[in-house]
């Protein structure tokens, strides 16, 4: 059974969303590959009490690692990815190819940003912190002026 509610947050409301006690969702207003709204199940906050203290305290920047256990749909290829993601440390970044070479497949930089733009769970994944090979910011789902705040608010900005 699915069950969602929206916070507040530093970067517009956010949805979250749980499947069977399990966060499986964490989506930004007007974000790409943003499941429909009628598919996050009922309103009910309560499977999220730990997700949002640990947001609350992430947005406070007294959490920089993110310990919920999370229900990730995808493929094996995209489920590798997002582990590498949850890898990157606050405030830094990694390339693309950076994380198709730790993937030991260094010609699927393209693939691997197709599936970080699929991560159902941004910031707790931190696919906001994937930069381009130059080190400029380049796409997000959530937006290029939230991936660019989420990264100065890091403080790991110093890339472009």
């Amino acid at each position: 059974m699915k069950q969602h509610t929206v916070i507040d947050s530093p970067y517009d409301p956010l949805t979250l969303v749980a499947e069977d006690g399990i966060l499986c969702g964490l989506y930004m207003a007007g974000q790409r590959h943003r499941p429909p709204e009628e598919t996050f199940g009922v309103r009910d906050e309560t499977p999220f009490g730990e997700a949002i203290d640990q947001l609350d305290a992430y947005f406070e920047g007294e959490l920089k690692e993110f310990t919920l256990q999370l229900r990730l749909t995808g493929t094996p290829f995209q489920h590798s990815v997002w582990e590498q993601l949850r890898l990157i440390p606050y405030g830094e970044t990694r390339t693309y190819g950076e994380l198709a070479h730790a993937l030991g497949a260094p010609g699927a930089s393209r693939a691997v940003g197709l599936a970080n733009g699929k991560n159902p769970v941004g910031i707790i994944v931190p696919c906001h912190r994937v930069v381009g090979a130059g080190g400029g910011l380049t796409g997000y789902g959530g937006g290029l002026d939230r991936k660019k705040r989420l990264l100065d608010f890091e403080g790991g900005a110093a890339l472009f």
